[in-house]
């Protein structure tokens, strides 16, 4: 069985914020986290350029795509508030592994700005253009809702299993239920991404594996996609991948191979060799 991890971050000659969760380090590029996927077991991965902290990311992950084509894909992103942006959405796929687009709206003013309509431009525009578009969602799920209901041919995917970001066990699930509610919506699938880092937990996560078959209960092995955002997870890279394929005893056979890749691959159009 081929995996896909559903979100990486490469970053260059940068040092993260604190409180960032991620690795504290000005580097983290294409040959680390290959050398990491190989002692874990994992054949590809979709890099998220992490702009917030490194403006130069999104050409970080073109080059990796374009050096290792076929390990990685890219949902790439540009400011979001510059709507003379618009003109490079036509030609977005034409750049070497890139698939769609992702934001995560939690910078400056981004916030607000999203929660007032000042990035509406931008989904009917991915859209029209068919490119995919992933957000972290969990903080905002009414907002996440209203889009993927307004634009119901717009491909959508709610980061890091829609759960609180910030927050661990109880805390974290306290929105679970409208998360379950979303797989109604036909547009939307899910990234089961960063689960570990919801458990205060060791590995297996015990805490994590009923609430992770709801979810996937809900959204189904097509729109249920394992990854880790590995540079800030509690655990191995080994363990992340082990705690889906062997500690979840409702996870196997067809299923598990379609959420441990296929199925991701499938939603943004990734001509993975499997």
């Amino acid at each position: 069985m081929k995996i896909i991890d559903a979100q990486v971050h490469l970053w260059s000659q940068t040092v993260i914020p604190p409180g960032s969760g991620h690795r504290q380090v000005q580097r983290f590029g294409a040959e680390e986290l290959l050398a990491e996927m190989a002692e874990a077991g994992v054949d590809g991965a979709l890099i998220h350029p992490p702009f917030s902290w490194d403006p130069s990311s999104n050409a970080i992950a073109v080059e990796a795509a374009k050096k290792y084509p076929d390990r990685f894909a890219i949902m790439g992103q540009f400011p979001p508030g510059d709507r003379a942006n618009d003109k490079l959405i036509s030609g977005w796929r034409q750049q070497p592994g890139m698939m769609g687009m992702r934001w995560v709206m939690m910078y400056g003013e981004q916030p607000r700005q999203f929660r007032e309509g000042v990035f509406d431009w931008i989904w009917p525009a991915l859209e029209k253009a068919g490119l995919p578009v992933a957000l972290l969602g969990g903080n905002y799920l009414d907002r996440f809702r209203w889009i993927a209901e307004t634009h119901p041919r717009l491909t959508m995917i709610l980061d890091h299993c829609g759960l609180k970001s910030g927050h661990k066990d109880a805390a974290a699930l306290e929105h679970l239920d409208t998360v379950v509610a979303l797989a109604k919506l036909p547009n939307v699938a899910l990234k089961a991404t960063g689960a570990p880092g919801y458990s205060t937990e060791s590995y297996p996560f015990r805490n994590l594996s009923d609430p992770l078959h709801r979810l996937f209960d809900a959204f189904g092995p097509d729109r249920f996609f394992w990854g880790t955002d590995i540079t800030r997870m509690p655990c191995s890279y080994r363990q992340c991948v082990t705690f889906f394929t062997e500690e979840l005893s409702w996870l196997k056979g067809q299923d598990l191979e379609k959420v441990m890749g296929r199925g991701l691959a499938k939603w943004i159009g990734w001509d993975f060799k499997f």
